[in-house]
């Protein structure tokens, strides 16, 4: 007997991934501004507003991700995976901030 909760189930995964996906082009210009901001333009305050938004970015995909496979948003290690990410950028940023 087939499972009459699954054709939503499917639906909402689907919805999820394009939800994801979505956040693909904006995450790209993310990483090419924050190239340019930090090797070529050098402004510490547009790599920490790139930077902050790539953030954001990432976020709403893992959880547009985790939304649409039915699970809780919040989740211990979506933390744990944003820290080298953000250790790498504090590293780079590090000798502007310390001037």
């Amino acid at each position: 007997m087939p499972d009459p909760a699954a054709p939503q189930r499917r639906v909402r995964a689907l919805m999820g991934v394009v939800a994801a996906s979505a956040l693909a082009y904006p995450l790209l210009l993310c990483a090419v501004e924050l190239v340019f901001a930090q090797l070529y333009l050098i402004r510490t305050g547009a790599v920490v507003a790139w930077g902050g938004l790539a953030v954001l970015c990432c976020v709403g995909v893992v959880a547009a991700v985790r939304w649409g496979a039915a699970r809780p948003v919040r989740s211990p290690w979506l933390l744990a995976g944003l820290a080298p990410p953000v250790l790498y950028e504090l590293w780079l940023v590090w000798p502007l901030l310390t001037r």
